[in-house]
């Protein structure tokens, strides 16, 4: 059941900021990031209604914060709508998100549906719940993008979340491939944006203290030990510790791919590399010759 609730009082976001000089330098670094995250990819157009998917998490929170920031100073017009799948789990404290969207005068939805018990119900004994979970909150979320008429769904994944998925599909899934910062749908109905995608985690947590969000956990999942996302993000965190440039340098290599030093043969077609040889011979050879007459040309 879908139970839409918008704020009444129309936007008028003006939350109340820290002033440390701390804080908007991190604050500063956010904008610049996500600016360029939205002009790399062109993510944002005049007259988009972007709705961010809010879950009660610092990546989300963040993601709403800075692209309602982003509303006021852009020289473009665009609309943000918050929506919030409240999936019915135990103890989910309800009240939260609507009452910190209320307070800063941001139009929002709550859905409510039932995808609890449908994951549980649907998750194999001894597997954990996120590929259930995740495909039934998508399913949900954006068949409620088309009703509200959105044109973009802004999901709140950033970096690490990139580099977690690429090495989770290299090391279990055999396959080379992440979160693109901008994505067209299965179905081809929504464009999926990650305007956090070149912004640092440890910058969202950082971010999301000094904002104080009111942060809700996920116990669905959050409850699942050795969760292999988990394990992942230990490794990059580590990482981070110890070679601090590296996942920066990770992240640029999915951003300067090269598809003929790699063995995708319907990336690249190797089969043709024969062809080529014959054919950059002869053009060789040709541009050889040329290059003789113009010399003895100019000897004359």
């Amino acid at each position: 059941m879908y139970s839409p609730i918008e704020s009444n009082q129309g936007f008028n976001f003006k939350p109340d900021l820290p002033t440390s000089s701390s804080y908007y330098r991190l604050l500063k670094k956010l904008r610049r990031q996500v600016g360029h995250a939205i002009r790399d990819f062109k993510m944002i157009e005049d007259g988009d209604k972007v709705m961010v998917c809010i879950s009660g998490g610092k990546d989300s929170y963040t993601l709403l914060d800075i692209l309602l920031q982003f509303k006021r100073i852009a020289p473009i017009h665009f609309d943000v709508v918050a929506v919030n799948l409240d999936q019915k789990q135990p103890g989910f404290p309800e009240d939260v998100l609507p009452k910190y969207l209320e307070e800063n005068n941001i139009p929002y939805y709550i859905l409510e549906k039932d995808t609890y018990s449908i994951t549980k119900k649907l998750t194999p004994e001894g597997k954990t719940y996120c590929a259930v979970c995740s495909r039934l909150r998508r399913g949900s979320l954006y068949g409620f993008a088309q009703e509200i008429g959105a044109t973009k769904v802004a999901l709140g994944h950033h970096r690490d979340d990139i580099l977690a998925t690429f090495f989770l599909n290299l090391f279990h899934g055999g396959s080379l491939k992440a979160m693109p910062p901008k994505l067209l749908s299965s179905d081809k109905k929504n464009i999926l944006i990650r305007p956090l995608a070149y912004v640092e985690e440890k910058d969202i947590i950082k971010y999301a203290n000094m904002r104080k969000f009111p942060i809700i956990p996920c116990n669905l999942c959050g409850s699942q030990e050795n969760l292999q996302r988990a394990m992942l993000n230990d490794m990059l965190r580590e990482w981070d510790k110890v070679h601090p440039k590296r996942l920066h340098s990770i992240f640029g290599a999915l951003q300067n791919v090269a598809p003929s030093q790699l063995a995708d043969r319907e990336l690249f077609d190797f089969e043709k590399l024969d062809e080529q040889r014959e054919f950059d011979l002869k053009n060789s050879d040709a541009d050889k010759n040329k290059l003789d007459v113009v010399n003895l040309g100019y000897m004359a």
